[in-house]
């Protein structure tokens, strides 16, 4: 795991893709663990504004490869979560504390996230 500090040039780059932002949205509002099918299921209602049993397989397959080979992958390497793909479990670290001043700052002005995310 990455113990380097998060600085805000990381924070602003991880909050880069809108995708991102709806997972660390949902990671600060549920601080928890959460699958990467509750991802998948947050993506589709905020950005697509759908639930999974609407959505197209095209669709499901676009998100859910974006989650395992890009936003994901970014996120464990700045250390703000882990990833057990086994059990495709994400889980917030302690360094996604450091992570939350900055991202409620900028989840906040989001026009997309302009309500809590949730489950």
């Amino acid at each position: 795991m990455n113990e380097s500090p998060i600085t805000f040039d990381i924070v602003l780059d991880l909050c880069g893709d809108e995708h991102r932002r709806i997972i660390l949205a949902v990671l600060a509002e549920e601080q928890r663990s959460l699958t990467v099918n509750d991802l998948r299921s947050t993506i589709l209602t905020y950005n697509h504004h759908m639930p999974v049993t609407e959505a197209s397989g095209e669709v499901l397959t676009e998100i859910q490869s974006s989650l395992h080979e890009t936003h994901i992958p970014k996120l464990e390497s700045a250390g703000v979560l882990e990833y057990d793909s086994e059990r495709q479990i994400v889980e917030p670290t302690e360094q996604f504390d450091q992570l939350q001043p900055h991202l409620s700052v900028i989840l906040g002005t989001d026009p997309n996230l302009d309500e809590p995310i949730k489950l």
